[in-house]
């Protein structure tokens, strides 16, 4: 099976005009390699990667073409996917690249090994994702798209944009005052509100297909928050106990979302009256990076074993050994 994998950043998506954030092109590069790896394990595989020429070459046993000018990306990813069997991507849902991915690879009639347009579509807005789990009776932390005026309350709100991905661009708005201040700052079209909400921040690592879940790990989030913003700094992958609440509510989500296929992320905030939830990603996150260590599982395998027809199921994770997980800041 010949496999496609494309990680965005690191594989000829950012712009030429500006240079590669380091902090991104090291978190696309941890889970680059950790799918990689887990991909050269099982027999009969072999992987294409795309590589922007700005950063190092690959030095994993796969074919690597590459990308000089990021301009041409689209069009060489779009042919690479009709030579392959399936493609992998690893996209942000920022600008509708994840969702410009899978429908590219749905027109191409290979098999994508990631969730289907549909889903990502939702997915990849947080308003649009909450309106959808909150009617299927999912406990959900509000969401508010930006006008005008200040979402309902007091504050403090967590403002963010709509399709964001990670904390890119996510603050900490505390009352009214700091509301207008921010909105005088730039443009805040396409932005989205919630209120604070207290507790611990945490994630879902699972599998999905068909609206069913097979959840991996329960990971602890370091998200630290300096001069009003937030960042994301790794956490505990299977740092938290994986409760008969937490798995209802990955079965949940799948049941809502019936599209999510593959690796999926839920972020949460756990309190003093359960998990809430805060949204959802369709793909491939960073935990992944810690999930094979912490549970044993070869991740990558287990989505191709759910791609078959009929899919056959990964087997229950039965230890748990949680993996420290730190990224450059």
């Amino acid at each position: 099976m010949h496999i496609l994998v494309c990680e965005f950043v690191t594989g000829g998506g950012m712009p030429s005009e500006t240079a590669i954030p380091a902090s991104l092109a090291s978190e696309g590069d941890l889970m680059l390699h950790a799918l990689l790896a887990d991909l050269l394990e099982v027999p009969g595989v072999e992987v294409t990667v795309t590589r922007d020429a700005r950063l190092p070459p690959l030095t994993a046993p796969v074919r690597s073409i590459t990308i000089t000018d990021p301009r041409e990306s689209w069009s060489l990813w779009e042919d690479l996917a009709r030579q392959a069997d399936g493609v992998w991507p690893i996209a942000p849902e920022t600008d509708g690249a994840l969702k410009r991915f899978s429908r590219m690879v749905e027109a191409s009639g290979r098999r994508l090994l990631n969730s289907r347009t549909d889903a990502v579509a939702i997915a990849s807005s947080k308003a649009t994702t909450a309106a959808m789990l909150s009617a299927a009776g999912l406990p959900v932390v509000p969401v508010w798209r930006v006008g005008v005026d200040a979402p309902p309350g007091g504050g403090p709100w967590v403002v963010k944009p709509d399709d964001g991905a990670g904390c890119i661009d996510t603050r900490l708005i505390r009352d009214h005052a700091d509301w207008r201040g921010w909105l005088a700052e730039a443009d805040r079209s396409g932005f989205v509100a919630q209120p604070f909400q207290p507790g611990t921040p945490a994630s879902l690592s699972m599998l999905c297909r068909d609206g069913r879940a097979w959840p991996l790990t329960a990971n602890r989030q370091s998200v630290s928050l300096s001069g009003g913003r937030f960042s994301y700094g790794g956490g505990i992958v299977g740092g938290m106990a994986l409760t008969p609440t937490l798995t209802e509510l990955a079965q949940g989500v799948a049941a809502a979302l019936p599209g999510l296929f593959g690796c999926v992320g839920v972020d949460v905030i756990v309190g003093p009256d359960g998990p809430t939830i805060i949204e959802v990603n369709p793909r491939l996150t960073t935990s992944f990076v810690g999930v094979r260590r912490a549970t044993g599982l070869n991740v990558a395998a287990a989505v191709l074993d759910l791609s078959r027809d009929p899919p056959v199921p990964p087997q229950p994770v039965t230890r748990i050994e949680p993996v420290l997980l730190t990224l450059e800041g």
